[in-house]
């Protein structure tokens, strides 16, 4: 971790050749909160390569990475619905050597700026990830409004088998 302050924090669009990294990048960082509850991330990366290729082309997908002073230090998927006005915040990381110098406060505040006639942002979590659950709902100002697990699934998304854990994942909305 880097202890220096954060610089300016900018949004730009992924190209192809930026996806193998943005991947890597991305399982690098949530493993850490499985290593720390689980113990390991043996049956694969998290979330697996499939999953990710998924959202990367998934309708409405735009994927961003995210700068800091041109550096590339995180990225982010959101699904952008123009009609509705409702979207989704796929996923979302800052490096693991980058945490904890404010990037991901103000790269969410680059996302709604790039995104102003959002009305509600929604996104998920897992329930044991305590330092994501933190992030949503008292840095960037999401409620938790469901909990799905094995006896209230998801209608959207069937139960993940990618986490060493079914005991279910929280929904967030933000409502702008």
């Amino acid at each position: 971790m880097t202890a220096s302050p954060t610089g300016k924090i900018t949004l730009d669009i992924a190209s192809d050749a930026d996806l193998p990294r943005f991947r890597r990048d991305l399982q690098e960082a949530f493993a850490i909160a499985v290593v720390e509850t689980f113990g390991s991330v043996d049956d694969g990366p998290i979330p697996p390569d499939e999953d990710v290729a998924a959202s990367f082309k998934a309708p409405n997908a735009v994927v961003h990475r995210i700068l800091e002073d041109g550096r590339w230090v995180g990225g982010a998927v959101v699904s952008i619905d123009v009609a509705t006005q409702r979207n989704s915040l796929d996923l979302f990381y800052v490096r693991a050597d980058e945490l904890g110098r404010g990037i991901g406060r103000k790269a969410w505040a680059a996302i709604e700026a790039r995104y102003p006639d959002t009305k509600i942002w929604t996104t998920h979590t897992p329930y044991f990830e305590k330092r994501n659950i933190h992030f949503y709902v008292n840095v960037c100002g999401f409620h938790i409004v469901e909990y799905h697990h094995a006896r209230h699934p998801d209608p959207n998304h069937p139960p993940s088998q990618d986490l060493p854990d079914d005991s279910g994942m929280f929904r967030f909305e933000k409502r702008m």
